[in-house]
C-alpha cells in the first residue's frame, strides 16, 4: 500500500493566515509580529497582559526509549492537540524548534508526521524565525569578549586555563569538539585549548527556555560563570559586560513563535534544547502563555521518559512552578518487538512473544512517571503492520501496570483517529488525581540528587565518579549552588549509558565523566558515559541527498 510522505501531506495543507490562528486564541493582530503569512511571534507586551488569567490544564507527552523502529512522540503531541480541539476543548500545542545539526545528519525533520503535523514544515526545519541563529550569535559574542578581555590586559585576572565557556554552532561537527584558539602570534592573543558544543546544548539556549521575560533573561545571562581566576574565584558574564548586548541579540528570539497544525489549530514552537545533552523542553514563556490562552496545553519532552520527562518534571516544572495534570507515554508495537530482540528488517512479521518480551521497557517508564504523582495513559501509535494480537498484548501488559493503553490512528486519520485518547486525557485531567512532586528536594546534596535519578529512574545500582568530580560538586555547594537540580547528559537509547542495551536493565552503573555548572540556567550538568555535547555526522549524512528540485521545493530533508 502506497502512502503519501509527510512532506507531500504538508504541502497539500490548507493553511489559514497566521492572524486568523492568533484570533482563535484572542491574540489581537497588533500583538502578532508576522514572519510571512503562516508564522508569527507574540509580543512581550501581550504576554504580560495575561498575568491575571487562570491557567489551563498541562498535559505532557513523553515516550519509551527511542528505537530505529520509530515511536512518534511529536506526531502524537500534535495529534492529541487536534483531538482535544475536535471534542470541543480549546487546546494549544507546544513543541520545540528543530536543530539544523540532526536535520542534515541522521534524524531529519521534526514537525510531526502524517496527518498530525505542524506547518510550515520546511521553514520550521530550516531557519524558521532565526531563533537558533540569535542564540548562537549571543553565545559566541560572549566567547569573543572573554578572549578580547584577556588580550587587552586581563584586568579581571582570568586564568586562561580555567575558562569554562566554550563556543557553539548549530551543526554536527566532530572536528570542533576539541581545538586550540588564538594561534598565529602576539596580535591574535594567547593560545589556549577549548572546543565547540552544538547550539542546542548551549547554556544560552537553556536560559532562553527557562526565562519568564526579558528582565529575567538578562539577569540569568549575567549569572553565567565563564571562567575562574588563579585563586579559583568565579568570573561571571556580567563581569565581562556582555549580558546587555546578549539580551539585545535575543530580544526577538525571546518572543514565542505561533504556527498551526494541519487542522488549523494553534501551536507554539519555541526553543530547542536536546533532552540527551540538555533539558529537552520547549520554552517556559511559550508554555505559560499557552496555559493562559487555552483550556488544555499539550507539550512534549524529548526522547524517552527517563530523560525528557524527568527533566521536564525536575527542572522545568520545578523552576517555573508548573503542575502537570496528566502524562501520555507513546509506544509502538514495532518498538516493543525491537526491545524484545527482533531486528528492524523483521518487524513486519507478527511476533506476539517478542512484543511481550519488549514491554518491560514501557513498564519501567509507566512506573517512573507515576512516581512523580502524575496520572498516566499509554498511546499506542498505530502502524499498518500491527496485528490485533500484538496490540492486545500491549494493552494487557499496560493493564497489569495499573494503566490503560489506547490505540491511536492519528498519523493516518488526524484528530479522528485519536478521539478516544483525547477523552481519556480530559477524564484524567479533570479528575484531580494529579499530585505532582519532583523526584528530590532542593536541599538534597548534588551528588545525592544524581544518585537518586540514577537509582530511581535508570534503576542503576550506583553512580561512579572520580574524587575530583565529587569535590567539584562540594565546591559548588559551598558557593551556594547546592539547591540546583541535576541535568543528566546521557544516551537516549537506553536506561543505561550503553546505547546498545535495550529493555529494562538492572544491575548497571552510571559513570560520570564530567560536571558543568550552568549557573544562569539554574542546573548542574552531569555528562555520563560516552555522550557528546557536539554530535558528529553519520557515515552517510542526510545532507548528501538534500537539494532543491526543479519546482524549487526541498527534497530529502523529511
Amino acid at each position: 500500500m502506497a502512502f503519501k510522505t509527510d512532506i507531500e501531506i504538508a504541502r497539500e495543507a490548507k493553511k489559514l493566515p497566521i492572524m486568523e490562528i492568533g484570533a482563535k486564541l484572542g491574540i489581537p493582530s497588533e500583538h502578532l509580529l508576522p514572519y510571512g503569512h503562516d508564522k508569527a511571534k507574540v509580543s512581550q507586551e501581550f504576554i504580560k497582559s495575561l498575568a491575571d488569567r487562570p491557567d489551563g490544564k498541562l498535559i505532557l507527552v513523553t515516550a519509551i526509549n527511542p528505537t530505529p523502529a520509530g515511536e512518534g512522540k511529536t506526531t502524537t503531541t500534535v495529534g492529541l492537540g487536534d483531538g482535544l480541539n475536535r471534542i470541543g476543548k480549546k487546546a494549544v500545542v507546544c513543541i520545540r524548534e528543530a536543530s539544523l545539526g540532526p536535520n542534515f545528519g541522521m534524524k531529519g525533520g521534526a514537525a510531526g508526521g502524517g496527518y498530525s503535523q505542524v506547518v510550515p514544515m520546511e521553514e520550521m526545519n530550516l531557519h524558521f524565525t532565526g531563533d537558533f541563529h540569535a542564540i548562537t550569535s549571543a553565545h559566541n559574542l560572549l566567547s569573543a569578549m572573554i578572549d578580547n578581555h584577556i588580550y587587552w590586559g586581563n584586568s579581571l585576572e582570568i586564568d586562561a586555563r580555567r575558562i569554562v565557556w566554550r563556543r557553539v554552532m548549530d551543526m554536527n561537527d566532530r572536528a570542533l569538539r576539541d581545538i586550540v584558539v588564538n594561534l598565529g602570534g602576539v596580535s591574535n592573543g594567547f593560545p589556549r585549548q577549548t572546543g565547540f558544543d552544538i547550539t542546542v546544548a548551549s547554556e544560552v539556549m537553556a536560559i532562553l527556555c527557562l526565562s519568564n521575560d526579558l528582565e529575567d533573561l538578562e539577569k540569568r545571562l549575567g549569572d553565567i560563570v565563564v571562567a575562574y581566576t588563579r585563586a579559583k574565584t568565579p568570573i561571571y558574564c556580567r563581569d565581562i559586560k556582555a549580558d546587555g548586548a546578549m539580551t539585545v541579540l535575543l530580544k526577538d528570539a525571546m518572543q514565542p513563535n505561533i504556527v498551526q497544525t494541519l487542522e488549523n489549530n494553534p501551536a507554539f514552537v519555541h526553543g530547542g534544547p536536546f533532552a540527551n545533552i540538555a533539558h529537552g523542553c520547549n520554552s517556559v514563556i511559550a508554555t505559560k502563555t499557552a496555559l493562559k490562552l487555552g483550556e488544555y496545553v499539550v507539550t512534549e519532552a524529548g526522547f524517552g521518559a527517563d530523560l525528557g520527562a524527568e527533566k521536564f518534571f525536575d527542572i522545568k516544572c520545578r523552576k517555573a512552578g508548573l503542575k502537570p495534570s496528566a502524562a501520555v507515554i507513546v509506544a509502538t508495537v514495532r518498538a516493543m518487538k525491537m526491545n524484545g530482540g527482533v531486528a528492524k528488517a523483521d518487524l513486519g512479521a507478527e511476533n506476539v512473544e517478542a512484543v511481550k518480551k519488549g514491554c518491560p521497557n514501557l513498564g519501567r517508564h509507566i512506573g517512573n512517571v507515576k512516581g512523580f504523582g502524575v496520572p498516566v495513559v499509554v498511546a499506542i501509535n498505530h502502524f499498518f503492520s500491527d496485528t490485533d494480537a500484538e496490540i492486545a498484548a500491549v494493552k494487557a501488559y499496560v493493564a497489569e501496570q495499573g494503566a490503560e493503553a489506547i490505540l491511536c490512528k492519528h498519523w493516518a486519520l488526524g484528530s479522528e483517529g485519536i478521539e478516544e485518547l483525547a477523552h481519556k486525557v480530559v477524564q484524567m485531567a479533570e479528575s484531580g488525581a494529579a499530585n505532582f512532586a519532583p523526584l528530590y528536594p532542593d536541599d538534597m546534596p548534588l551528588f545525592q540528587k544524581l544518585e537518586t535519578i540514577a537509582k530511581r529512574i535508570y534503576h542503576a545500582d550506583a553512580v561512579i565518579a572520580d574524587k575530583s568530580i565529587r569535590d567539584q560538586l562540594r565546591v559548588w555547594e559551598a558557593a551556594g549552588y547546592g539547591h540546583l537540580p541535576i541535568c543528566v547528559a546521557k544516551t537516549q537509547y537506553s536506561f543505561t549509558t550503553d546505547p546498545t542495551v535495550r529493555g529494562a536493565p538492572t544491575g548497571h552503573t552510571v559513570p560520570v565523566r564530567e560536571v558543568r555548572l550552568s549557573a544562569g540556567a539554574g542546573f548542574v550538568v552531569a555528562i555520563c558515559g560516552e555522550i557528546m555535547t557536539m554530535p558528529g555526522l553519520p557515515k552517510v549524512p542526510s545532507a548528501e541527498v538534500i537539494r532543491l528540485n526543479a519546482d524549487g521545493n526541498v527534497e530529502g530533508l523529511f
